[in-house]
């Protein structure tokens, strides 16, 4: 390759590639820890384009450790609503998710990596790699850096996983999005499991004349989003596209390199939702980066200990997730108007709004289970109620 216009640097310990959520929050870790850190970013403006729904649950937001700048509305519930006009409304009484702009809080999460000492490169894309050097095209031209570890956070098509022959996520998901005009309950988001079989639909209110609909899917996503949005009369203000990664891949580590967040596929099986899983990540793979630096040892037995940390972390919650993800594609419209009336008895509500967790919803699905009253809806009981409360776009 022609060196003319290469531009060389000096090594870091950890380099980043990708300044999403979970890539800016490893980096700011990696440089609280003392570590040279870069973050690689493709786009000219982090946090831009937008491929998120922006809907947070309250434990997602702390993770991102950020101001409440971002913040557009926060909502305290959820009302399912079947095709059949049957409604189930649940509402914890207290904020349970943030509606936020990801371009601020992405921006943000940045601005506090920078401030901690991790350098940026913006507009400069991952071209080629081998076994500790990465080579890039950008802004600057051509160049290449060194790294003793490197953290892929770049997302579901990942290039550092492409480029390693790493096996990938097991499904993917197909997710549009428009803000639209409307007029709504800013408390509430609205859930639609038939609108899209396969996942759900939802609308996130942005405040009480706007609000963001969507849906996800794996076959004809447009011509269902199509169908799902003629409910709905405003003007389209904003639309976006993204892809879901759902299912870990084999192996999430090795030659140096750790995969976190989308990139290594911890989107949430049961809401697509990825900020959550994405940072918890993030964190683990730091602490990995500064022992296996402080140690100055970079083979696979200990970058195997990042795998460890995840697994005893999230690991279960994702198995389960995912075993949720395919049974509730099992059942019908008719199945989903009787589990709406069994969990509309407000004992039921009552034990939803106590045990309920976005991030980690089978809890709420066992203590559901145990209810006399779903007694007698036995299979179908476990099916619908895996789908009726685990379907949340954050």
């Amino acid at each position: 390759m022609n060196n003319q216009g290469r531009r060389r640097q000096p090594g870091y310990d950890v380099v980043v590639v990708g300044a999403g959520p979970v890539g800016s929050m490893a980096a700011r870790l990696c440089a609280e820890y003392g570590l040279s850190t870069l973050c690689i970013e493709e786009h000219g403006t982090i946090g831009y384009p937008v491929q998120c729904a922006g809907l947070l649950s309250g434990n997602a937001f702390s993770e991102c450790e950020v101001s409440k700048k971002s913040v557009l509305n926060e909502v305290s519930g959820a009302e399912i609503i079947s095709d059949s006009g049957r409604r189930l409304l649940i509402d914890a009484g207290t904020t349970k998710a943030f509606v936020v702009d990801r371009g601020i809080l992405d921006r943000e999460m940045a601005g506090r990596a920078a401030n901690a000492g991790a350098e940026f490169w913006l507009k400069t894309a991952v071209c080629r790699m081998d076994a500790n050097r990465l080579f890039t095209r950008g802004i600057d031209g051509h160049g290449e850096v060194s790294y003793k570890i490197l953290i892929a956070a770049d997302g579901p098509r990942s290039t550092i996983a492409r480029l390693r022959g790493m096996a990938r996520a097991r499904t993917y998901l197909a997710g549009i999005q428009a803000e639209i005009s409307c007029e709504n309950d800013p408390r509430f988001v609205g859930v639609y499991p038939e609108a899209s079989p396969e996942f759900f639909a939802w609308r996130i209110p942005v405040n009480r004349k706007r609000a963001r609909i969507g849906l996800a899917g794996m076959t004809r996503v447009r011509e269902k989003f199509a169908s799902f949005s003629s409910r709905f009369s405003g003007p389209c203000m904003d639309f976006v596209v993204g892809t879901i990664p759902l299912g870990i891949m084999p192996v999430t580590y090795g030659n140096r390199v750790m995969y976190v967040g989308d990139a290594g596929g911890f989107a949430k099986p049961t809401s697509g939702g990825g900020i959550y899983t994405g940072v918890r990540t993030a964190r683990h793979a730091a602490t990995t980066a500064r022992d296996c630096i402080e140690k100055q040892v970079f083979d696979d037995a200990p970058l195997s200990r990042y795998e460890d940390l995840w697994k005893s972390d999230i690991g279960k919650e994702l198995g389960r997730g995912l075993w949720m993800f395919r049974m509730r594609q099992t059942i019908g419209p008719l199945e989903t108007d009787r589990l709406i009336a069994a969990l509309s008895d407000p004992g039921i509500l009552e034990i939803i709004r106590q045990h309920g967790d976005m991030d980690r919803p089978a809890g709420v699905v066992k203590e559901l289970l145990k209810q006399p009253a779903l007694y007698r809806y036995s299979g179908m009981a476990l099916r619908c109620g895996i789908k009726m409360l685990t379907v949340n776009p954050g």
